[in-house]
Formats: structure tokens, sequence, C-alpha cells
């Protein structure tokens, strides 16, 4: 008889305490792994819930993504009898996560030594816009300012105005980290019986993320400069219009640039030596770009992606949102958030996954759909839970 696996994080309870992305996905991707993860927002509902509308009130779709698989409590824990309940609620927890500078943190009560007083063995996650022992901590940032300050954003772009990126990288790479982060501390948590203070920051992550460019700045060897959807490490690297679309395409390695130079019939560039390396046909990308973009000028996205499968040359059409939604197997789960009030809508989420963390998925929970099971677990009686929806308290 074949035993099912249990996912790694049963049994582990996550308070999440956190708005918009990067504390809200991170305590998402530990529900993946089995954490009874419980949103906790004010009764009338946080700001970050109509983010991405989708077109009913109180469900934009980032809301909807990032706080799959968990329960909702709607608690004011400003109020003194909120913030009681919260205490009662920390007791039974595992982990705490927020995203807030430290001189919040110390306002609200929810810093490492007010919390560790109540549950000793605690888990404290906490991620801010800046390093939290640096003279910016108390400052409030989102992803733009981690692109921004990293020189990631000067960089990208065509050159005439440093770009954003319309995805926030910075955030969802943060909460990945500080998700990884939190399970390290389990584990630790789990030989030594101590809890710690996970903290996590975006300027962090933005850096790492630049830190190889930060290198080659600071060695003297190439200050970069925005060169649109070009590759700086490889060439032809880049994205080229065809005639119905666009396609991108990637070469990178001397046995793909090899098989390229033949497929365009100029194996003359293998000994030009400005295409010598990788190296070298980035800093000379625009030349291999030039010939690339003739030669899929005449062709259809398809054709030109049936020839560059022909020779193992990595390609694909640059789609549209709406043309994304099409492709095969998108999602991991799919479910109408309201009994026919919305189409289904995609979940996806395999970024980070393990088997046994394979487990039904649901999209984010109506709000306040969780608050009276929860009160209830902490013991506490219906007139104390009406008195508490009374004074707008849950």
């Amino acid at each position: 008889m074949t035993q099912t696996r249990q996912p790694a994080l049963a049994g582990i309870r996550v308070l999440d305490l956190g708005r918009y992305i990067a504390a809200p996905f991170c305590a998402q991707l530990l529900s993946n792994e089995g954490a009874e993860v419980i949103r906790i927002e004010p009764p009338e509902g946080a700001t970050d819930r109509e983010v991405m509308p989708i077109g009913i009130p109180g469900a934009g779709g980032l809301y909807m993504q990032v706080n799959a698989n968990k329960k909702s409590l709607t608690l004011d824990y400003a109020r003194p009898a909120g913030r009681a309940v919260l205490e009662r609620l920390v007791a039974t927890a595992d982990v705490v996560i927020v995203n807030l500078p430290q001189k919040a943190l110390l306002k609200l009560r929810l810093d490492h030594a007010t919390l560790s007083a109540i549950k000793p063995d605690l888990i404290l996650t906490t991620i801010s816009a800046f390093a939290p022992d640096g003279e910016d901590r108390d400052r409030v940032g989102f992803d733009g300012t981690g692109q921004a300050l990293s020189g990631a954003m000067y960089l990208t772009g065509f050159g005439d105005t440093p770009t954003r990126e319309a995805v926030s990288y910075v955030d969802y790479a943060t909460a990945m980290a500080a998700a990884f982060a939190t399970t390290s501390a389990l584990l630790e948590r789990a030989r030594t019986g101590k809890g710690q203070h996970v903290q996590c920051s975006l300027m962090g992550t933005a850096l790492t993320m630049m830190n190889p460019m930060l290198m080659e700045e600071a060695s003297g060897y190439r200050s970069r400069r925005p060169i649109g959807n070009r590759s700086p490490i490889a060439g032809p690297s880049d994205l080229f219009r065809a005639q119905d679309g666009w396609v991108m395409i990637q070469v990178i390695g001397d046995p793909m640039f090899a098989r390229w130079a033949r497929m365009m019939g100029r194996e003359d560039l293998l000994s030009d030596p400005r295409f010598a390396s990788d190296s070298l046909r980035g800093e000379n990308g625009e030349a291999l770009s030039a010939i690339q973009q003739e030669w899929c000028a005449g062709r259809t996205v398809a054709e030109c992606q049936a020839e560059l499968t022909a020779h193992s040359l990595p390609s694909c059409p640059c789609l549209t949102p709406a043309e994304t939604l099409r492709l095969p197997g998108l999602a991991d789960y799919t479910d109408p958030i309201r009994a026919g009030e919305a189409p289904e809508l995609p979940l996806v989420t395999r970024a980070i996954l393990t088997e046994a963390g394979r487990a039904p998925r649901s999209l984010a929970p109506a709000l306040g759909a969780d608050t009276q099971a929860l009160l209830e677990g902490l013991g506490l009686g219906a007139a104390e839970i009406d008195a508490l929806r009374a004074e707008g308290i849950a």
C-alpha cells in the first residue's frame, strides 16, 4: 500500500501580516509546502486587495495570487482588544511574516523582542525596503526602489529613458529568498529549539541580482549602457521583428554560434575576430542583430522558429498576455472564485514546489472567511466574538 507523503511544512502555523507582494508571496510559498497560513487584515480589508482588478470588488489579481491557499482573519490589532487576540494567536504560531521597516515594527510591537517574549521559539520574518541595519532602515520603499537604486533601471530600455520592468521582480525574488530563509530557520529550530529573526530587504535582493555587473563596473573594465533587448554577454541574442510578430532568439556558446553561422550561410563570421567569444559577440551584438533582423524580416514567426529549431537554436515568439493565456498547461490550478461571478482564473504555483507540496489549490479566501473558526480555536466564546464584531475589531 502506497503511503501518502506529507508536505514538509505540515503542522507549521504562519501568521501573515504582510501587504502587496514580498511578505504575502513568501507566506504563500510556505503554504504550497503544507503550512497553515493565516492572513490577518483589518475588518474593512487591506488596500492591496484591489491591485490588478478583475472586475470583482476586493479581489484583484495580485491579491488572488499571493494569498492563495491561506485562511483569512479580520482583526484590528492596533486596538487593545484586537492586540490581546493577536497575542493569543502568536502564542500558537511558528512563524510571523511582516513587511515593515524597523521603526514601524517597534511602534506596532511586532519586533522580535516583543513577539519572542510571547512565544520564545517563534521565527519572525521581516522584509523591509532597505538593509535592516543601515542608515536607511526606517525608510519606506517598493519594488521600483530596488530597481532604481541598484542600477538595473538605468540599464533597462534603449537609452532614452531608464525603464522600470513591467514585472515586480525585486518583490517576487525577495519573497523567494525570505521563504528559503524562513524554512532554514525552521530547520535550525528543529535541531536547537530556538527561534530567530529572519531579515530580508528589497535592496539586498536587487543588489544581489545586479552584483556581476557591479563587479564589472568596479573593476574599471567596462561601464555598461542600455542596449535594449540585446544580451550584453552573447549574440545574436535579441528580439526580432518577423512578418507577423516578434521572435526572441538567443545564441549562446561557441557550438551554438557555429550552427547559427552555418544556418545563415555566413561561416565567414566564425573567423571574424569581433565574434571570437561570447563576450565579444555581446560587445558587437549590434552587427549580429542586424544580420539576424534581415533574415527574420522575410519570414513569419512560425517559419523562423521552424528553421531555428531544426538547427537546435533556441527561439520563441513574444506573446501578449492574452496569447500567454492560451498556452497549454499554463496554470497549475484554476477555480471560479465566486460561484459563477467570474471566469476561471489561472493560479501558477510551479515556481518552487516539491512533490509532497502538490496539495489541492485554492485561490485567496473571501475577507474574513475563517475569522469565526480561528477565534473559536483560540478559545473565545460566542459572546466575546460578537463583542469584537460589534466594536469593529474582528
